[in-house]
């Protein structure tokens, strides 16, 4: 690899980092808690098409939930655990699941939205049990419908013309 295509690479993650944290501190009022809609979550979906976009978007998670949230140093830590794990299961998941010749990538990628809606309804539901005393399935719910509206509805209608455009999907692919 050349020195100028790193630098690229850099670049664009240093983009989404940005990016990630900006729309995140837009809506910081409606980020964090037990019901949160955290809009920027619909970018966990570029992990879809690139998995170098995995370490960026973990990055910006920490630094938003450091930064922002009332919960800080723990949410830093236990927030940005439930969205790696969602992005490396939402990429693992194209992976298998797109093997076979004739897959439906609209179906592909729903089925691994819903990663971000487990991995953040549990970890985050434990985190708002353990912190702040909220009851952990009532929370877990809670986490979870946002984070479903938000990824695997909004974030799927959005990223499913990406997909299907192999154009637009090459174009924004890191490597």
């Amino acid at each position: 690899m050349n020195t100028s295509n790193n630098t690229k690479k850099l670049l664009k993650m240093a983009l989404i980092i940005a990016a990630y944290v900006a729309v995140t501190a837009v809506i910081a009022p409606f980020a964090f808690g037990n019901i949160q809609f955290r809009v920027s979550e619909v970018m966990v979906l570029l992990a879809f098409i690139d998995p170098l976009y995995i370490p960026a978007l973990t990055i910006g998670c920490a630094i938003s939930n450091f930064l922002l949230s009332p919960m800080a140093i723990v949410d830093m830590i236990f927030g940005s655990l439930a969205s790696l794990i969602a992005l490396v299961l939402i990429w693992q998941t194209k992976k298998l699941l797109t093997k076979k010749e004739g897959y439906n990538k609209t179906l592909v990628l729903f089925i691994a939205s819903l990663w971000a809606t487990i991995s953040n309804a549990l970890i985050i539901g434990a985190e708002l049990y353990y912190m702040l005393n909220l009851p952990f399935w009532l929370s877990a719910l809670q986490v979870a419908i946002g984070e479903f509206v938000v990824v695997s509805i909004i974030g799927v209608l959005a990223f499913k013309f990406i997909v299907k455009n192999e154009n637009l999907s090459d174009m924004l692919k890191l490597n």
